[in-house]
C-alpha cells in the first residue's frame, strides 16, 4: 500500500480484483500483468516509480504506469538532480528524464579507504566511498563497497581523515559580489587608513564625474564608522558610494549628496534613513530605502560577460571551500544569464537554485517560468521580497529598541502588509515559492501572516514557504512557522563573523537569535547559509558558529541555541528546494 496525492493504491505483481474502497486502486505490470515489482518509490515531484523484472515503470496520477527503460530494477534512487539511478546487473545506469547512459564500469573509479565518509543519513560512519564523475554512487563499510571495485579503479588512501558531503549555501548573493568583486574596491579591512587609500587609489583612474565604488565595508570591524569626512579626504572631487558588506547601507562623501540633491532638511524616505549627526548636518551614512537616491545615479555599466565573469568567480571561491550548491537569494534576469553562460563555458563550479526578484517576477511569468525551470546546474527559485531590513547593519524590524541607540530605534519596515500580500498571492498562484527577507521579530510576524492568509485562500499541499534570515523568533512564532512547516534560513555564521555588533541585541535577546536549537526541537528543517557577501563562504565558520555560540573575542551569544555536530552538518548540507525519493 502506498499513499500518493491522487489518494490511496496499491502495487501488485497481477492484476486483482478492484478493492471495496473507492480510493483504492490497483495497478499491474506487463501485457499478462504478471511482472513482479521489486522497489516503489516517490520522486520529489510526486511521481511514482516502480522497479521491476522487465524494467522501470513511472506513475504520475494517469490511468497506468508507462514503462521508461526495458531491464530488471532491482534498486532504484533519486539524485538531486532528479535523475534515476539504478545499479543492476549491466553496472550502473542512469536515467535523466529523456534517455539512459550506461556506466558499465560500475561507476568505481575512485575507492577511498581506510577513512570516514560522514552521512548525514543515517548516524554513523562509513569506512568507503566510490565515486563516478561528481557522484558517490557507493558508500559502507569495507565489505560492501570493496567487491565492485575493477582492475581499473584508482584508489585513494585519507589516512583516516573525515569525509564531508558538499555544502549548500542556503543564502548568497554570487553573481552580485563577483560582478562587484570586478568593478569595485573591496574595502573589508579594519582600518579607516587604509580604505581611503584604497579608494584615492581608483580615484587616480578614475575619469572626472564619475563615482568611485566600493564595497565590503564593515563599521562593525572598523574603530568607528566611516564618514562623508573620511570620504571627502580620500576623494574630493568624485562622488563616492561604499556599500556594507551586508547590502543594506552605505556611505557617501560630499559631493554625493549635492548630486543627488539630499541636504540636510530633505525627509528621510520611508524605509530609508539620511543619518544626521547632533548638528544636524548629514553624516554620510544611508540606509535601505535611504541608498535609493545614490543608487539611481549610478550608471549599470556591467556587460553580459561581466556576468559570466563573477559567476564563474564565485563559484570557484565557493568551491575552494567546500560549497557546491547555492541560492542566489535576489537574482535579476541579468543575473540568471550569468550562471548560464559560466555553466555553458564550463566555468560554473557549483549548482546554483535562483530566488528571483520581486521587480523581475513578471518578466519571468510573461516567459512562462515558475519554480523549479531550469537544469540540474542552474534552476529557478522562490520569488524574494523584503519585510525588513538588515541584523549586521541594525535595520532589521524589532518588537523592542535596539540596546544603546538613541530615540527607541526599532529598526526598518521594508514592505508593507499589502504589497508582501499582493506579491505573494500572485506569484502562489503561479506555483512560484515564496521566499521573504525577515529579520526581526516583527518583520516575521507580518511575513507569517501573509503566509497564512495566502495559504488559506489558495491552499497548497506542501507550498514550501521560506523565510530568509528568519533571526529573531519568540515560541509562537516558530509555532506558527510549525503549522506552516516553513523553512527558515538564516546564517548561524553571524554569531561569529558578526558578533561585535551584537550587544545592539543584548545578551537576552540573542538567546533567541539564529535559534537552530529552537528550530530542531520544533521539527523544522533549517538550512544554513552565508548571505555572502554580508559574511564569508566558509562552512567551517558555520559549523564553529553553531557548536559555540561564540565570537571571534571569544564572547558567548545565546549559548542555548548549540546544536550537535551531526545537526549542524545536516544544516548546512540542507537543500531546501528539493526533497528526497521517499522509498516504501
Amino acid at each position: 500500500m502506498a499513499r500518493h496525492e491522487a489518494g490511496v493504491f496499491r502495487i501488485s505483481p497481477r492484476l486483482l480484483e478492484q478493492p471495496g474502497d473507492p480510493r483504492v486502486t490497483v495497478y499491474h505490470f506487463g501485457p499478462a500483468g504478471d511482472d513482479t515489482v521489486r522497489m516503489v518509490g516517490f520522486g520529489r515531484d510526486g511521481t511514482l516509480w516502480a522497479g521491476t523484472r522487465r524494467g522501470l515503470y513511472r506513475w504520475n496520477g494517469g490511468s497506468d504506469f508507462s514503462p521508461v527503460v526495458g531491464f530488471e530494477v532491482n534498486r532504484l534512487e533519486e539524485a538531486l538532480d532528479g535523475h534515476i539511478l539504478m545499479p543492476n546487473s549491466k553496472g550502473y545506469v542512469e536515467w535523466d528524464g529523456a534517455r539512459t547512459v550506461d556506466h558499465p564500469e560500475v561507476a568505481q573509479q575512485l575507492g577511498l579507504r581506510p577513512h570516514q565518509v560522514f552521512q548525514v543519513f543515517p548516524d554513523r560512519r562509513l569506512r568507503r566511498a566510490a565515486i563516478s564523475g561528481a557522484r558517490f554512487v557507493a558508500v559502507g563499510s569495507n565489505a560492501e563497497v570493496v567487491h565492485s571495485a575493477s582492475a581499473r579503479t584508482r584508489k585513494i588512501d585519507l589516512a583516516s581523515k573525515t569525509v564531508l558531503p558538499g555544502f549548500n549555501d542556503a543564502h548568497a548573493h554570487p553573481v552580485e559580489s563577483g560582478v562587484q568583486h570586478l568593478r569595485k574596491v573591496a574595502c573589508d579591512t579594519d582600518s579607516i587608513d587604509k580604505i581611503k587609500a584604497a579608494l584615492h587609489e581608483r580615484a587616480l583612474k578614475t575619469p572626472p564625474g564619475e563615482w568611485v565604488l566600493g564595497f565590503l565595508y564593515d563599521d562593525g570591524k572598523t574603530v568607528r564608522p566611516i564618514n562623508r569626512h573620511d570620504l571627502d579626504e580620500a576623494v574630493p572631487d568624485r562622488p563616492v558610494f561604499v556599500q556594507h558588506r551586508g547590502g543594506h547601507t552605505a556611505f557617501v562623501n560630499s559631493l554625493a549628496p549635492q548630486l543627488a540633491r539630499v541636504n540636510d532638511q530633505t525627509p528621510e524616505p520611508a524605509g530609508g534613513p539620511f543619518e544626521h549627526d547632533a548638528g544636524g548636518h548629514l553624516t554620510g551614512f544611508v540606509g535601505d530605502a535611504g541608498m535609493q537616491a545614490f543608487l539611481k545615479l549610478i550608471p549599470n555599466k556591467n556587460t553580459r560577460d561581466d556576468y559570466r565573469q563573477g559567476a564563474a568567480l564565485i563559484s570557484k571561491l565557493f568551491a575552494s571551500e567546500g560549497v557546491t550548491s547555492a541560492c542566489d537569494a535576489d537574482a535579476v534576469p541579468e543575473d540568471v544569464q550569468g550562471y548560464q553562460d559560466a555553466r555553458d563555458a564550463g566555468e560554473l563550479t557549483m549548482r546554483m537554485y535562483c530566488h528571483v526578484s520581486a521587480a523581475s517576477l513578471d518578466h519571468f511569468m510573461n516567459a512562462g517560468i515558475h519554480t523549479g525551470f531550469g537544469d540540474e546546474w542552474v534552476r529557478i527559485g522562490g520569488v524574494k521580497q523584503y519585510a525588513d531590513g538588515s541584523i549586521s547593519e541594525r535595520t532589521a524590524w524589532l518588537s523592542q529598541p535596539y540596546v544603546g541607540i538613541p530615540n527607541k530605534y526599532v529598526g526598518l519596515q521594508l514592505s508593507s502588509r499589502e504589497q508582501l500580500c499582493e506579491t505573494g498571492r500572485k506569484a502562489h498562484a503561479a506555483d512560484w515559492q515564496l521566499a521573504t527577507h525577515a529579520n526581526g521579530d516583527l518583520g516575521i510576524d507580518r511575513i507569517l501572516g501573509v503566509y497564512e492568509q495566502i495559504q488559506k485562500e489558495l491552499p497548497k499541499k506542501d507550498p514550501r514557504f521560506r523565510i530568509e534570515h528568519c533571526t529573531l523568533l519568540t515560541d509562537t512564532l516558530i509555532q506558527r512557522m510549525r503549522a506552516l512547516q516553513v523553512i527558515p534560513a538564516p546564517f548561524s555564521c553571524y554569531v561569529y563573523f558578526h558578533g561585535d555588533v551584537m550587544h545592539f541585541y543584548g545578551q537576552e535577546r540573542t538567546r533567541h537569535m539564529f535559534p537552530m536549537r529552537s528550530f530542531l526541537d520544533a521539527g523544522l528543517r533549517p538550512t544554513d547559509s552565508s548571505d555572502y557577501t554580508a559574511s564569508p563562504a566558509d562552512p567551517m565558520m558555520w559549523l564553529q558558529s553553531q557548536l559555540t555560540r561564540t565570537d571571534m573575542k571569544g564572547n558567548v551569544w545565546g549559548p542555548n541555541q548549540r546544536i550537535t555536530l551531526q545537526d549542524s552538518i545536516v544544516a548546512a548540507r540542507a537543500t531546501a528546494p528539493t526533497r528526497p525519493l521517499r522509498k516504501i
